[in-house]
């Protein structure tokens, strides 16, 4: 099989003379992108164009909104967001409406596409789609096992500098005794065992491991394990967050941001977004760089408006 890329079929989107200037814009994308996204795009029109364009000029910022609403329970709403990211090819949208999919959030659960979706994400340049693949590639929970797949994945993932996808690496092919408690509780959340995955992050938690704390947090989130409850989710994420971890410091940003978890605090958000975006973990650094343009922006219009203002 080596390290290609399986053949997608292609659904006929060309033919939908509706979508052939969206395809145009996406360009280089291969066919297994186009694959993944022929199910969803129809269901992007439902946005308004004005809500459109401002995701698709700000993409970090739309990802933040998608963010919010998921938090919510929001999923029609988040799935409008990612969808139309997912139109220009948006790896961090695209992994979002893979784990949808995977999970059956504000859609039916469907394995196929979420394996198309988290492919396009990977080949986006996702290091979480990466770095998923890889799990399901290696237990075969939930995709076919295949150890060629699940390498190569992990490979991009750690070349990215993810520490767990390396540690992955190293265990990859080896049997289940071989795996840290870590690494096992997360083969039990691939596998639908979201209970006894939960209890063991918590024991993992308890010793101190921040990354446990993140996902506890995003089991809450989701209801997946736990009861779904925001506010213990933001207490998770802040307890990951000032132990040093980026994902739940971006996470943290987000409910700080749009008042989802956390009372709204800008100061805080910006706070949190700089930590994370400091460890390189590529939400961060985009949405950063969005905020910062936006200021920049904001600040030369004042100051190029101030002279027509004070002129006789």
């Amino acid at each position: 099989m080596g390290n290609r890329l399986r053949p997608v079929k292609i659904m006929n989107l060309a033919s939908m003379s509706w979508i052939k200037p969206r395809v145009a814009r996406l360009g280089r994308l291969t066919t297994i992108m186009l694959a993944a996204l022929t199910p969803l795009l129809p269901g992007t029109s439902q946005a308004q164009d004005s809500e459109r364009l401002d995701w698709l000029r700000q993409p970090a910022l739309g990802n933040y909104k998608g963010y919010a609403e998921f938090k919510m329970g929001h999923y029609a709403l988040a799935r409008q967001v990612w969808e139309t990211l997912a139109e220009v090819g948006n790896g961090e949208a695209l992994f979002n409406l893979a784990i949808m999919a995977e999970d059956g959030l504000g859609m039916a659960r469907d394995l196929l596409q979420a394996e198309n979706l988290y492919r396009a994400s990977a080949q986006a340049g996702s290091l979480k789609a990466q770095y998923r693949l890889g799990l399901l590639y290696s237990d075969g929970s939930r995709f076919a096992a295949d150890l060629e797949q699940a390498r190569r994945y992990l490979s991009l993932a750690a070349g990215q500098g993810d520490r767990q996808a390396a540690e992955r690496l190293a265990t990859l092919g080896q049997p289940a005794s071989a795996l840290t408690p870590f690494q096992q509780a997360e083969s039990l959340a691939n596998a639908g065992q979201h209970e006894p995955a939960a209890r063991l992050y918590q024991q993992l938690a308890e010793q101190g491991l921040a990354t446990a704390q993140t996902r506890l947090a995003w089991m809450h989130e989701a209801g997946r394990g736990l009861p779904r409850d925001l506010e213990q989710a933001a207490q998770r994420f802040e307890l990951a967050a000032r132990a040093g971890d980026a994902e739940a410091q971006y996470a943290l940003a987000v409910m700080y941001r749009t008042g989802r978890g956390r009372a709204q605090d800008l100061a805080a958000s910006m706070n949190w977004l700089r930590q994370a975006a400091a460890q390189g973990y590529p939400a961060a650094v985009a949405a950063l760089g969005s905020f910062e343009a936006a200021e920049a922006a904001a600040t030369a219009g004042v100051a190029d408006a101030a002279p027509a203002v004070l002129a006789p």
